[in-house]
């Protein structure tokens, strides 16, 4: 693949992100911010922030980091769906690698470890929002059994234009008449 970085021979592994990553998650965060339409943030939030929204999403979801030789590749987290406790299994998934990471398969670890801890969770409906076009972040997607259910025209503006944005669905497991109960992560 031209210009990709290839994974080393050491393994990737995966842990929870802790407040203490947040210096280095912003830092493959930022570029998204500054450079492109992936994230609809105009600025680059604080390293406070960035440890704020980390304690926040732990609370119930997973906030995931992948990491070879000591460094941190990128980060994947689950956030709510909607404020409602109807929607408790329903859940938006995001994730970011470093610039030099993409197209190593990092991406692809952190996902399947992301969906692991949301099905012990009991999540049944996974949903990632992405501004269109964006042909990379959908075909990842749709190469994970995402499928788009949803297209809104010119709904964000950020680097000078107009972007639509899509929301690409997938289901974790089946609808059960009495599903079992959302268990935050932090108790699993």
């Amino acid at each position: 693949m031209k210009g990709a970085a290839y994974m080393s021979d050491t393994a990737v592994t995966i842990r929870m992100a802790q407040e203490a990553d947040a210096e280095a998650l912003l830092a493959i965060y930022a570029p998204y911010v500054e450079k492109t339409a992936i994230t609809f943030e105009y600025e680059v939030p604080t390293v406070q922030e960035f440890k704020n929204r980390i304690a926040s999403t732990l609370k119930r979801y997973p906030y995931l980091a992948a990491i070879r030789d000591g460094r941190i590749l990128g980060y994947a987290y689950a956030s709510e769906f909607k404020e409602r406790a109807a929607y408790d299994w329903a859940v938006e998934t995001s994730i970011y690698v470093s610039e030099d990471t993409r197209r190593t398969g990092a991406g692809s670890i952190l996902y399947e470890a992301l969906e692991n801890y949301l099905k012990r969770q009991n999540v049944i409906n996974v949903n990632a929002c992405i501004a269109y076009p964006n042909p990379d972040s959908i075909a990842f997607h749709e190469k994970y059994g995402y499928r788009t259910v949803g297209h809104f025209t010119k709904c964000g503006y950020k680097l000078g234009q107009w972007w639509d944005m899509v929301w690409m669905e997938k289901m974790l497991g089946p609808h059960p008449e009495q599903p079992e109960p959302f268990i935050p992560v932090g108790r699993l």
